[in-house]
């Protein structure tokens, strides 16, 4: 494909020309998804393997995780975690305890910023758990995407 639009510019085929320009840009759009997309992978495989290096690894220094819970009295409010506590807890589990098992619903970017929706089931030890969705956000950081910001729901009904 580059080379017959490299083909197209030299001959002046400016519809062909365009083809591949959207292409080109179409290309680069799904490389920086594959992209957010593996870093996400890549911290819930940490967890799997209860790896807490390679959960950190994923993290932007300072980044901030929050969970959307209801305490006693029914309210709603945001319980806010630090990602070493996340990270140790992780590496204190065994192999295969922790298993988030996670869908792609959408990945928005622009420059250096990404979001990505996961709706996710948590199973623990064999065992459901809960179910929800994971909101983060990424920040490419010198070329590397790293999370920013995770927020989630916890609930264990109307789960898939």
């Amino acid at each position: 494909m580059i080379h017959a639009c490299y083909l197209a510019a030299m001959k002046k085929s400016w519809g062909f020309l365009l083809i591949c320009t959207v292409w080109v840009q179409f290309a680069a759009a799904q490389s920086a998804e594959d992209d957010v997309k593996k870093v996400v992978n890549q911290l819930f495989e940490g967890m799997r393997n209860a790896d807490s290096v390679a959960v950190l690894s994923v993290f932007a220094p300072n980044a901030i995780m929050q969970t959307i819970a209801l305490n006693k009295e029914g309210k709603t409010i945001v319980g806010q975690s630090q990602v070493s506590g996340f990270a140790s807890f992780v590496g204190k589990q065994k192999k295969g305890a922790a298993d988030e098992q996670i869908v792609f619903e959408s990945i928005r970017i622009d420059g250096d910023l990404a979001t990505a929706w996961t709706p996710y089931r948590f199973v623990y030890n064999g065992t459901f758990s809960h179910c929800g969705v994971n909101s983060f956000t990424l920040v490419r950081m010198n070329g590397e995407w790293k999370i920013n910001y995770l927020i989630d729901t916890r609930r264990k009904e109307g789960c898939k």
